[in-house]
């Protein structure tokens, strides 16, 4: 049964590999490509590709045309189809092909055999062939080797130069003692790079004292090259292993001190420790020579976290460092804290017996602290009296209760689990109670984007007894009362500025005092916000920008946000508003200009100038009129007051005539009238001697005034006494006509009442009874348009234009 199987295998595998041979002399069954000069050529050369038919091999339905092409192919990419030359006088069907410009790397070509012009019948395939294109090697550069630890193999790496894109082979060769030789190999090409060899032998330390020759040689199928020699000795070659199991002891659990230990191996004559803080960037170096895994190091921080390396040499002057060993890091020991606490308060009076005292200290840095601080041991102690009060606390302040009387000092100390500091001593004063220790002229300026520079002058004659100044800030909170935190700085007597840097940050306002101190008194002046301050503004806050191309009368929406590095916040409250624009002046000046000189230029048209006027009048309210004036205040009444009295008519005789209503004595007025003028409702104005041909009015408005321009008579002071009658109301009969000038006058007598319009008869309702007779009519360019929005009265205004009638002119008298 066993050799059945053993035999069916056999078999099988003799069938396998009849397949692979019959599938490879298929695949060049129609004929043979070849390649000249060699199918590996340098950058630049041509090659000629010729392709043959084997005998009987060929186009069957076409035996003349047999066409042979050659495909290119670069990465599996057909780049080109080639056509040959035909080669007459050979047996079967050949042709050669030239190629040149071929790219570094390797090239594919195969040829086919076209029997048909027809886009439907493929070429068949007849060979391939493959042409690589590249460099000779360089010579090997930079040749190094190494042996790591005493038990090490000897490995040399070098620098190979330029790519080849050949298959390069790379022999390192060593001569030692004795010529014996050890060499190695291994090969390039665009799947790995041959750099470094290792030869597999160990140099020992019996051979120290001798020289070892290595070289490496290129070869590839375009040429060889070789590098220089190479000299080395033993200990030039072997580099030690690095130090491992390293261990720390800190002797009695001291923070300064520690012992380092480690393993190394045993030809090692000289180490090299280095070892910092964590926090540091510099690291601290020490030799050891001879050290046999152990060294003491001291001068360390207590309570500080180091990292620790160490590296190895196998002799002092000559060889190579080992690699630095792995990190150990730890922290070291607590230790008690140095140096002393710096301290500040602040004192606030409660009631008539008692105030407050809050005590402030700033932590101490990690070199004094020395450990971690548990807490701070307070103590307030009354001088005279040996009161004592004591306190612990875990922060860094402390407010306390105090009688107001006796001198008081202050102390604080800080304690961590390995002891206390030292107690820092103040005397409790009344900061700001001398004046004359005050400071003078004290100014601050804001600096830059995180400090702000304090700058003062010394108390006058007291400078003498300042022992220091101590410049205090503290942050203005708006709307509350000022943060109780207070920061500060200590200051020599002979230093006149500060520049305070603590806690400051952007648009915050700061109180700052300047304290100057004595052995028990204190001055202070300080800087705020009113006249005896100064408000320190760290920066103008950029809390505006300006928004353009914004529409007038456009409502718009507004909000927003902020954003950082870490993102943006959310939106905020959002507020509508709209532009009202600005009055362009250029604009108004301009359509007022044009607007001048259209209103001259049509008014400068007298057609245009009285139709205005007149539309002007008509708009004019209707009660509207230039007021009558008075007669007592007439030229002929301040002229003639004298004569008035000479003529005035005995009144007694007057009265008694009047007195007696039966037959009332005639008043005769006498007037020489050249022409009667009509005065109608609606006013005229004519010039002196026109006449009225054409001209009429009606009767029940006509109001006859006489006119002498030229007095042809006069009547005597003597047959006439002039009255106290302004105005004569003429009445006509129906009858009569204008051109009846002879026909006698009815004359009313009239009482005249002041009003208004001047001065009207009581009797006006008996003289207006009629209406006007429709026939008659005005010319169109003398009516009256009343256009006016305020309400008519019953009775007009007389109206009179041009010359006008004055009292001086007019008299009256009468005949006994």
């Amino acid at each position: 049964m066993a050799h059945t199987v053993r035999g069916c295998s056999l078999a099988l595998i003799f069938l396998f590999m009849w397949l692979l041979i019959k599938a490879n002399i298929d695949v060049c069954k129609l004929g043979t490509v070849t390649v000249q000069p060699a199918p590996v050529i340098p950058l630049g050369s041509t090659a000629n590709i010729s392709c043959s038919l084997n005998p009987k091999q060929g186009c069957s339905h076409y035996p003349s045309y047999n066409e042979l092409i050659l495909l290119k192919f670069v990465n599996d990419v057909l780049v080109e189809k080639l056509h040959g030359k035909k080669v007459h006088g050979h047996p079967s069907h050949s042709s050669i092909f030239q190629v040149t410009n071929l790219s570094l790397g390797m090239t594919l070509f195969v040829c086919k055999l076209n029997c048909s012009n027809s886009q439907k019948t493929q070429p068949v395939p007849v060979c391939g062939v493959e042409i690589s294109v590249g460099v000779a090697p360089e010579s090997p550069q930079s040749i190094s080797c190494v042996q790591k630890g005493e038990h090490g193999t000897v490995a040399c790496s070098w620098n190979s130069g330029k790519v080849t894109y050949l298959k390069t082979y790379y022999t390192l060769q060593l001569t030692g003692p004795n010529n014996v030789t050890y060499q190695n190999q291994c090969y390039s090409d665009n799947r790995q790079n041959c750099s470094r060899l290792d030869l597999g032998i160990n140099l020992t330390p019996d051979l120290a004292e001798s020289r070892f020759i290595v070289h490496v040689t290129a070869t590839n199928d375009l040429g060889n090259s070789s590098s220089l020699l190479h000299t080395f000795t033993f200990l030039d070659i072997v580099r030690p292993l690095p130090p491992w199991d390293i261990r720390i002891n800190f002797l009695n659990a001291s923070g300064s001190r520690c012992t380092l230990q480690w393993e190394d191996e045993g030809q090692v004559v000289l180490n090299r420790l280095r070892y910092q803080p964590l926090n540091s960037t510099s690291w601290n170096m020490v030799n050891a020579t001879n050290a046999k895994g152990r060294y003491d190091l001291q001068d360390l921080r207590p309570f500080t976290e180091y990292e620790f390396q160490i590296s190895s040499k196998l002799h002092l002057s000559q060889g190579s460092w080992s690699n630095w060993s792995e990190s150990l890091r730890t922290r070291t020991p607590e230790e008690e804290p140095v140096g002393t606490l710096d301290i500040w308060y602040m004192k606030q009076d409660i009631d008539c017996d008692r105030q407050q005292i809050s005590l402030f200290w700033k932590s101490l840095n990690p070199s004094e602290a020395r450990g971690k601080i548990l807490h701070y041991q307070v103590t307030l102690q009354e001088v005279t009296k040996k009161t004592t009060l004591q306190n612990t606390t875990r922060h860094t302040f402390w407010t306390g209760v105090i009688p107001r009387t006796g001198a008081w000092t202050a102390s604080v100390s800080a304690a961590n689990s390995k002891g206390t500091s030292a107690p820092t001593h103040i005397n409790i004063v009344d900061l700001c109670g001398t004046g004359f220790l005050a400071p003078h002229q004290v100014s601050a300026k804001s600096g830059n984007m995180d400090n702000i520079m304090v700058t003062w002058q010394p108390p006058g004659k007291a400078d003498s007894v300042i022992r220091e100044y101590i410049v205090e800030w503290r942050a203005l909170q708006q709307g509350s009362v000022m943060n109780l935190t207070p920061h500060w700085l200590r200051i020599p007597p002979y230093n006149m500025s500060a520049l305070i840097s603590e806690k400051i940050k952007p648009y915050i306002c700061y109180e700052i005092r300047v304290h100057a101190l004595s052995e028990d008194q204190g001055g202070c002046s300080s800087i705020r916000g009113d006249s005896s301050h100064k408000e320190i503004q760290y920066r103008h806050s950029q809390n505006s920008h300006p928004i353009s191309s914004l529409q007038p009368k456009v409502t718009y929406v507004l909000w927003m946000t902020a954003v950082t590095a870490a993102g943006e916040s959310p939106q905020g409250n959002e507020r509508e508003f709209c532009p009202q624009g600005k009055a362009n002046w250029k604009t108004f000046v301009i359509s007022s200009i044009c607007i001048a000189i259209i209103v001259v230029g049509t008014f400068s048209i007298r057609y245009f100038r009285q139709k205005a006027f007149t539309l002007l009048s008509t708009l004019k309210p209707q009660w509207y009129c230039r007021t009558i004036p008075d007669p007592a205040n007439s030229t002929w009444v301040k002229k003639y007051p004298i004569m008035e009295e000479k003529i005035q008519p005995p009144m007694d005789n007057l009265l008694m005539a009047w007195s007696a209503p039966e037959e009332p004595e005639p008043l005769i007025i006498n007037e020489v009238l050249y022409q009667m003028i009509p005065v109608g409702r609606q006013p005229y104005c004519f010039k002196r001697g026109q006449g009225f041909q054409g001209y009429s009015t009606s009767k029940e408005d006509t109001i006859y005034l006489a006119t002498n321009p030229q007095t042809t008579g006069t009547l005597t002071a003597e047959s006439r006494q002039l009255v106290n009658l302004y105005k004569v109301l003429g009445s006509r009969d129906p009858d009569s006509k204008l051109g009846n000038l002879t026909s006698p006058l009815t004359v009313t007598p009239v009482n005249y009442l002041p009003t208004h319009e001047g001065y009207l008869p009581s009797n006006i309702e008996d003289l207006s009874s009629h209406e006007v007779d429709p026939s008659d009519s005005l010319d169109l360019d003398h009516q009256h348009i009343s256009l006016s929005i305020f309400a008519s009265s019953s009775l007009r205004p007389l109206t009179f234009c041009g010359e006008r009638l004055t009292l001086d002119r007019l008299k009256m008298g009468y005949e006994k």
